[in-house]
């Protein structure tokens, strides 16, 4: 309970502090105040993160503050969200980091909420009335959080400007990819000089030739997941599909390898790399990576890498085993932070909901990892001092059972 009592003290002290450093883009005292109580109410352990629940949680004696917050008063959340970013790399910041491109779904009922429709949400795993939200994960040697958020709108709103003006959608935002969002919020993070070296997303993304070609001019190093219809330039063809570069290749060149250590457990495949794109810079390589499931060996996934010679198998399955970070910060971020809460149908109260959501978030990842360092020290010691318990216990009951003279 005093560990508890304590966590939850460090996290109210860096929420307050990471408030302090965009507290000046209010300009009244109400919405500072409210946005301060509202990334609170979102990290409290309140069964539901509505409006009324967090205004009870804030002592107002009703949701207009909140809602006044979200949708009426003046405040730029790009302008925060620079702000949480430089929060971020402040006590995350890590030259080598990843950062990792994923996307995820709200379900939602009504038609009003901006961007909704019927649509595949792969947080609920099938078509769903929902909203689709396009992430930027930071993961690093110090923690994983996320730094920018984009709502997709489909065709079926950027076609009807009526309906995106009733949602405060204004007439210049037009229709995008999720693909075009991933590119300018990669492209936002290198103009912000983010320290990162590697970028990496799924299929969805990485099938892209022009975004991975749009990476490699810019010395982006990357591991992006594409599909086994890809192709790429060997020296036996311009467009080699992917698949076909692993059939009948030596047995050793296959290593069994864990790309990511979960909580259930290592994750372990066989993987294999071919080089391909044979004119390139002398110091960089391109690779294509497969990952056959070690239990039906005839599935096979696929990656496309660009990275620095030397590069080894090992470095580009732990890149692409990161993926899993981004699944993560969604988790703990709808679960602690309340990032699906929210009752909001406008375009910008949806993200200046998301702003202060991933705001909220960010203590919890900076305070976790000396809790966990903590946390493993302590079970380490734990099994220390069992192990010589146990080790005791057996010498005793070999001195007992020794019956000779």
């Amino acid at each position: 309970m005093g560990g508890e009592l304590g966590d939850a003290r460090s996290w109210a002290g860096e929420l307050k502090a990471l408030h302090d450093r965009f507290v000046h883009r209010f300009s009244r005292s109400e919405p500072r105040e409210s946005a301060l109580a509202y990334m609170r109410g979102l990290i409290a352990p309140l069964e539901r993160k509505n409006g009324w629940t967090l205004a009870e949680e804030s002592g107002h004696a009703g949701p207009d503050r909140i809602h006044r917050l979200l949708n009426r008063i003046d405040w730029n959340a790009d302008e925060v969200l620079d702000d949480v970013r430089d929060y971020v790399i402040e006590h995350l910041g890590d030259l080598k980091a990843v950062l990792i491109v994923d996307d995820t779904g709200f379900l939602k009922k009504g038609v009003r909420s901006a961007g909704v429709q019927s649509q595949y949400s792969g947080t609920a795993g099938r078509t769903e009335n929902s909203q689709i939200g396009v992430f930027l994960a930071y993961a690093g040697g110090r923690g994983r959080t996320l730094i920018d958020r984009r709502l997709y709108l489909p065709t079926s709103w950027t076609d009807d400007r009526e309906r995106c003006r009733a949602a405060g959608i204004g007439d210049t935002v037009a229709f995008e990819t999720k693909v075009v969002m991933a590119k300018a919020m990669v492209r936002r993070a290198i103009t912000n000089r983010i320290p990162f070296r590697w970028a990496t997303a799924d299929a969805a993304y990485g099938f892209s030739k022009g975004w991975r070609t749009e990476l490699e001019r810019a010395d982006v190093f990357h591991v992006m997941a594409t599909t086994r219809h890809d192709t790429v330039v060997t020296r036996w063809a311009i467009d080699h599909p992917v698949h076909d570069l692993f059939p009948g290749l030596p047995r050793q060149k296959w290593k069994r390898r864990s790309c990511s250590d979960r909580a259930h457990g290592p994750r372990v495949y066989d993987w294999a790399r071919v080089e391909v794109r044979p004119w390139h810079r002398e110091d960089r390589r391109h690779w294509v990576i497969a990952r056959r499931s070690v239990s039906r060996p005839e599935e096979i996934s696929y990656d496309i890498a660009y990275c620095p010679a030397g590069t080894t198998l090992d470095e580009l399955i732990r890149i692409a085993g990161s993926r899993w970070a981004v699944k993560e910060c969604f988790q703990s971020a709808k679960q602690e932070c309340g990032l699906d809460d929210y009752q909001v149908r406008r375009y910008d109260g949806w993200h200046r909901h998301m702003t202060l959501a991933m705001a909220a978030h960010q203590p919890l990842q900076t305070t976790r990892p000396h809790t966990t360092r903590i946390q493993q020290t302590i079970r380490a010691n734990t099994v220390a001092v069992l192990g010589s318990v146990v080790k005791v216990i057996l010498h005793c009951g070999s001195w007992l059972g020794d019956t000779s003279p």
